[in-house]
């Protein structure tokens, strides 16, 4: 059996690197500070819409946000 695949995530040490509080980030995605969270912690993959206005948030790409390994 092959085990699935998941999507992980850079968003809290690129956070932290551009000094925003995970309250901040949140406002300015327009998501609660609990969403953010579980995204963080990789309990919660977000839509790619939330995706894209997180990357933006930070000026990057999605590849430098987020990582879907290969098998």
């Amino acid at each position: 059996m092959v085990k699935p695949t998941k999507v992980t995530n850079s968003i809290r040490a690129v956070r932290e690197a551009a000094g925003m509080t995970q309250a901040d980030l949140a406002r300015r995605v327009g998501v609660t500070r609990q969403t953010l969270i579980a995204i963080e912690q990789g309990r919660y993959s977000p839509t790619l819409e939330l995706a894209f206005q997180l990357s933006r948030a930070f000026g990057v790409g999605l590849d430098d946000l987020f990582d879907y390994p290969e098998q």
